[in-house]
């Protein structure tokens, strides 16, 4: 009996996906392969970074939502406050390309019933809801999980308390309040339900901006740190959009700029009127309205005098860094503008090539710098067909398999030697280029044979080719079931056979529990895909650069 060709630690083992590998601790994903189930805290900050919006493949929403929040519930039970800051962390740094997953998990942690938990719950909502929307967000997920006892209210009120006066009257008439869908009801909140509920009491100016927002009254006299309260008040009455265009230039030349939310709906079609707008518009504000801006011609292939300034945003690192603007936000604006025309309504347009070129190039600045390793790299994108059914956080259009390419090619633009291949039940060249736009690369990704996953094809084919590479990066939803081997397997084959050193970094890109990477593997790395970070923690990992907290 050759007992050594069922099992070794240095023979060229085998085990099909669909069963467990000897003397491992896998679980069955959700597409019946075996695979290792990703730590806690692994998990929970796959759920900020990626939430669980629309579901998966193979999850539905609800399942996925249940299945993080729990997830959550064990990592503060563990470690309430270390849970608390990854969460704080992760939207802070801008980590994320909705907030609304960091927020949901910080209303359950100031539901916990260890105090030290929840007193560094309450503490952090400033950090994490930054502006009203935020707020309402939240207020909506934490009546859900707890009663407004006294140091929630107490919390809500230090919201507004610790504001700066002018910052706080910008936020009231920015952000005066948000309807949210929760399943087939509609929740609305606004400043003056949590005012209300909160009472919170400040000096002067604070309890003058209370007042306006509970009453609508203003006083005859402002200071001037409050007079885009007195701005908000005399658009609403204006007659005309001249008048509207006065307004803004008047409180500009005051440096006040009020934001386009206070525009009246009657006015918000005029061409002059979004003209003096658009210098003081803010980043985000202006990568959601190009398609409008250039429709009303002011953004136009034809010389239009607004078009440097608006390229010049756009492309300045340091205002895209200050303006927390995400990777994927951008990726989003360029795929709706060079559609030319919008996903809701009627609105069209004519795309502006210049404007298109400084999108793809703000999606790469918006990473940062990104350190190349000077590896031989395969960056092997899964393209079977789990990964172009759902949408990345939600956003419609954008599916885990484009994300995932146009990620891949963060660390091909800084890389010299790569390979990208794409992979479902076979293994291909992926005719993609780092030279490429953003556009051009998501056409490739669209044309890709999808079928069922086999994540262990990518070192299978660099072994039975004799291919010399440093490193693995998948980008995968860890829903592998297909192969004869397992990837893990495939990877130590890869190894003793090629390059004895090699590493594999997986880039998760739904947030459920499973990986391919074995946890018990110092040369095998789990990450988030669609995070600001993952580039440059990819890097240091093959680089050898990279220091564990």
């Amino acid at each position: 009996m050759a007992y050594s060709t069922h099992f070794g630690n240095r023979t060229s083992n085998s085990t099909p996906q669909t069963r467990k590998a000897i003397g491992k601790d896998q679980v069955k994903n959700s597409a019946g392969g075996y695979v290792f189930e990703a730590g806690d805290w692994d998990r929970l900050c796959r759920f900020c970074i990626l939430g669980s919006e629309g579901g998966s493949y193979y999850v539905g929403e609800r399942k996925l939502t249940i299945d993080n929040a729990n997830c959550v519930l064990r990592c503060l039970k563990e470690d309430g406050v270390r849970a608390v800051n990854l969460i704080v962390n992760i939207s802070e740094q801008g980590r994320a390309v909705k907030n609304e997953p960091a927020l949901f998990a910080l209303a359950i942690a100031c539901a916990s019933e260890d105090e030290k938990t929840k007193k560094a719950a309450l503490a952090a909502l400033p950090k994490v809801a930054r502006i009203g929307t935020h707020l309402f967000q939240f207020a909506q997920y934490v009546s859900a999980q707890r009663g407004w006892g006294p140091s929630l209210r107490k919390a809500f009120a230090a919201w507004y308390n610790e504001k700066d006066a002018s910052r706080l009257a910008y936020q009231v008439i920015k952000y005066p309040q948000r309807t949210t869908e929760e399943g087939l009801s509609k929740s609305k909140w606004s400043h003056r339900d949590i005012l209300r509920k909160s009472h919170p009491v400040g000096d002067a100016k604070h309890n003058r901006i209370y007042d306006y927002v509970t009453s609508g009254k203003l006083p005859s006299r402002l200071p001037k740190d409050l007079a885009i309260l007195r701005a908000a008040e005399a658009m609403k009455v204006a007659s005309s959009a001249r008048e509207v265009c006065d307004l803004i230039e008047t409180y500009s030349a005051k440096d006040i700029n009020l934001p386009h939310e206070l525009i009246p709906k009657q006015f918000a079609s005029d061409k002059g009127v979004w003209e003096v707008q658009l210098p003081s518009m803010p980043l985000t504000a202006t990568l959601r309205m190009l398609g409008r801006l250039t429709s009303y011609g002011l953004l136009s292939s034809k010389g239009s005098s607004h078009v440097s300034d608006v390229l010049n945003r756009l492309t300045d690192e340091e205002y895209i860094r200050k303006s927390r603007v995400h990777p994927l936000s951008v990726l989003v604006a360029m795929k709706t503008y060079r559609k030319g025309s919008g996903v809701r309504g009627n609105m069209s347009w004519t795309p502006n090539q210049k404007i298109v070129d400084a999108l793809d190039s703000m999606f790469y600045l918006s990473f940062g710098n990104v350190v190349p390793t000077n590896k031989r790299i395969m960056l092997a994108l899964d393209v079977s067909g789990s990964m172009n059914w759902c949408s990345v956080s939600g956003i419609d259009g954008l599916t885990p398999m484009e994300a995932s390419a146009v990620m891949a090619m963060v660390t091909a633009r800084v890389e010299k030697d790569y390979e990208f291949m794409g992979f479902s039940h076979n293994l291909v060249p992926l005719a993609i280029s780092p030279r490429q736009r953003m556009d051009e690369v998501l056409k490739v990704m669209n044309n890709c044979p999808m079928g069922g996953t086999n994540c262990s094809l990518p070192m299978v084919y660099a072994t039975k080719n004799r291919l010399d590479f440093d490193a693995f990066c998948i980008y995968t939803d860890n829903e592998t079931y297909r192969g004869g081997i397992h990837p893990f397997e495939a990877l130590k084959n890869y190894r003793m056979q090629q390059v004895e050193d090699a590493k594999l970094a997986v880039i998760a890109t739904t947030s459920t529990e499973f990986s391919i990477a074995d946890k018990d593997d110092a040369g095998s790395l789990d990450c988030v895909g669609f995070d600001v970070a993952t580039p440059n923690i990819i890097s240091g990992f093959i680089s050898g650069s990279l220091i564990e907290d």
